[in-house]
C-alpha cells in the first residue's frame, strides 16, 4: 500500500525558479490518498479534548469540515476579507511577498472553548500564527495545530512554542 507522501506530487520551479511547490490536489483527486489524509489528521486528534475546529482559506476548510463532521464538533471558517456576513474580527499578518488578512466571525469562538486549528500546510506559519491570534482574542485555547504538510526548512513550527502541533508529512527543505 502507498504512502500518503507518495501520493504528493513536487514541482521544480514553480510558482518561481529554486521553489519546490508540493501540490495536494493529487491528494484530494485520489479516494485512497483522501482516506489516508483524513486518516492521518482523525489519528492526530486521539485523545483531544476540544470543542471546536477552525479551517484556514481553503484547502483548511476540506480538511476541517471533514474532521468536524467525524468528530461531531462545529466547524468554523477563518476566510479572507470580506468573506463573512456578519461582524468580524480581523488579523494582518505577513506574507514572503507581501501582507495578507484573516478574518472570523465576532461571535464564532466563544470564551473558554478548545479549538483544533486545520491547515494543509504549514510553511512560514504567518496565517495559522493570526488564526491563532484571533481565537485567544475571542477568549478560546487553542490545543492543537494540525497539518498535512510541514515544510520544515522555513521553520513556521518555531512560531508555536507551547502549542501542539502535528504534520502528516514534514519535508526536511523548503
Amino acid at each position: 500500500m502507498k504512502k500518503l507522501e507518495d501520493y504528493v506530487i513536487t514541482i521544480p520551479d514553480f510558482p518561481e525558479k529554486g521553489i519546490m511547490f508540493r501540490d495536494i490536489t493529487s491528494v484530494l483527486e485520489n479516494a485512497d490518498a483522501l482516506k489516508l489524509a483524513m486518516e492521518a489528521y482523525r489519528d492526530m486528534l486521539e485523545g483531544v479534548d476540544f470543542d471546536v475546529i477552525v479551517g484556514a482559506e481553503a484547502r483548511g476548510f476540506i480538511f476541517g469540515a471533514s474532521l468536524a463532521y467525524m468528530f461531531g464538533k462545529p466547524f468554523i471558517p477563518a476566510r479572507k476579507p470580506g468573506k463573512l456576513p456578519r461582524e468580524t474580527v480581523s488579523k494582518e499578518y505577513e506574507l514572503e511577498y507581501g501582507k495578507a488578512s484573516i478574518e472570523m466571525h465576532k461571535d464564532s469562538i466563544k470564551p473558554g472553548q478548545k479549538v483544533v486549528v486545520v491547515d494543509d500546510l504549514i510553511a512560514t506559519g504567518g496565517t495559522v500564527e493570526a488564526i491563532v491570534s484571533l481565537v485567544e482574542q475571542l477568549g478560546g485555547k487553542v490545543v492543537k495545530l494540525c497539518f498535512l504538510m510541514e515544510l520544515a526548512g522555513l521553520n513556521g513550527r518555531d512560531r508555536f512554542k507551547g502549542y501542539d502541533i502535528d504534520s502528516a508529512i514534514i519535508y526536511e527543505g523548503c
